[in-house]
């Protein structure tokens, strides 16, 4: 159930990607610098409430917080359309239900970390994880079409409730779920400050989650920019029409499928940190040939290089999260997942802005040859780390996905 919850939620957070932008554009005429602000928003609250937000989730019970931020989410999104009917709507109104959105996103995503291993035995957290993330990318993948297509049907605004169905569906699925699993023992409740401190400490301090979680910001970074200059590489440079242009995006999407469903059976043949090191650099030279696209049978260079640097980056996540789930210990669980995402997302607005201001300087083809790069180089801390040498990670389930 929580598969069919998550995977719906999912896809309508894919559609609103689309619709709440158009809302922006087409009803309320936002400037450019406006739009910036937008993209912007739904991350911006892991910047100010993603560290304090793990020490609460730590105090709470996780399905009860994934069911307040559903109806919190869902509520926000009814709100546009109906203030649309109303003639009522502004882009602050937009704006705030962007953030609003984007907080209840930071308790959803680090409760939902926490509560997994409370359903599932350590050793399926990998099948878990990368069945989870199939469906992600697969709700990715489809949802920008789906959006389109609602957009041109009902209409943006009216289309964002369709969003706001998607998390009262994920409730009935987290309310269908007969039992919240072992409890861990509750630590003494201090102040917010010492709770916060010990997940940094942890972070900071362990070797092999400190090295994962530089590892993920610093893929992130990258990823950003790739995907920040993408568009405009492939439209300006390259030639592209928009009747090609969705399904070349797309491709990604079918790379994080694939490697959401490979990375389980790859973990068990070579071993967790064997896998990892071989998956990101097996497939993250593969970047680099989207650089390459050009016009006719040269955008196969495209296609292929997203696909497979997707399929990894996917894989070493699924990888990853359930290294942290299995080797974290249970009472600090939430604080660590929100300080390894904190960490994480917060090189995704930098990457971002980094990619357009060198698409601006160098071109976006030079820009897709450095990020791509970056990619790749990105790998150094995990062969400079302590990972190099291991089999395993430290307590990692190794199941077949």
């Amino acid at each position: 159930m929580l598969l069919v919850g998550e995977t719906t939620s999912k896809l309508g957070t894919s559609v609103t990607s689309v619709l709440l932008p158009l809302v922006a554009v087409t009803t309320l005429h936002a400037s450019p610098f406006t739009m910036g602000v937008l993209t912007a928003a739904p991350w911006l609250p892991w910047l100010v409430i993603g560290l304090p937000a793990g020490a609460w989730v730590d105090r709470l019970a996780p399905r009860r917080v994934m069911l307040v931020c559903n109806v919190v989410s869902a509520a926000v999104f009814v709100s546009v359309p109906v203030t649309w009917w109303l003639g009522a709507l502004t882009i602050g109104h937009v704006l705030g239900a962007a953030l609003v959105s984007g907080a209840a996103s930071v308790f959803f995503s680090t409760a939902y970390s926490s509560y997994l291993p409370r359903l599932v035995p350590t050793e399926d957290l990998m099948s878990r994880n990368a069945q989870l993330q199939a469906g992600d990318q697969a709700a990715r993948m489809a949802g920008p079409g789906l959006g389109g297509l609602i957009a041109q049907t009902l209409g943006s605004a009216p289309g964002l409730l369709l969003d706001a169905v998607s998390f009262v569906v994920s409730s009935l699925c987290l309310t269908a779920i007969r039992s919240d699993g072992p409890r861990p023992a509750p630590a003494p409740r201090r102040r917010l400050g010492r709770e916060i401190a010990d997940g940094l400490r942890f972070v900071v301090g362990d070797p092999p989650v400190r090295a994962v979680t530089a590892f993920g910001a610093a893929v992130n970074l990258a990823m950003a920019g790739f995907q920040a200059v993408q568009i405009v590489f492939l439209v300006r440079t390259v030639g592209v029409g928009p009747d090609t242009l969705g399904w070349l995006v797309s491709c990604g999407g079918i790379g994080g499928v694939l490697g959401g469903l490979m990375a389980g059976r790859l973990a068990r043949r070579l071993g967790s940190a064997r896998a990892l090191l071989v998956i990101h650099l097996a497939a993250a030279p593969f970047g680099l040939l989207a650089a390459l696209a050009a016009p006719g049978a040269g955008l196969a260079y495209f296609v292929l290089g997203t696909v497979v640097m997707f399929a990894g980056v996917v894989a070493c996540n699924v990888i990853i999260v359930s290294f942290r789930q299995a080797y974290c210990p249970a009472e600090l669980l939430g604080r660590v997942t929100a300080t390894t995402l904190f960490l994480n997302y917060s090189t995704i607005p930098l990457g971002a802005l980094l990619g357009g201001s060198l698409a601006s300087l160098l071109g976006a083809r030079a820009t897709m040859w450095a990020v791509t790069a970056a990619l790749l180089a990105a790998g150094s801390f995990l062969l400079m780390g302590p990972l190099r040498g291991l089999r395993d990670l430290p307590g990692t389930p190794t199941a077949d996905a």
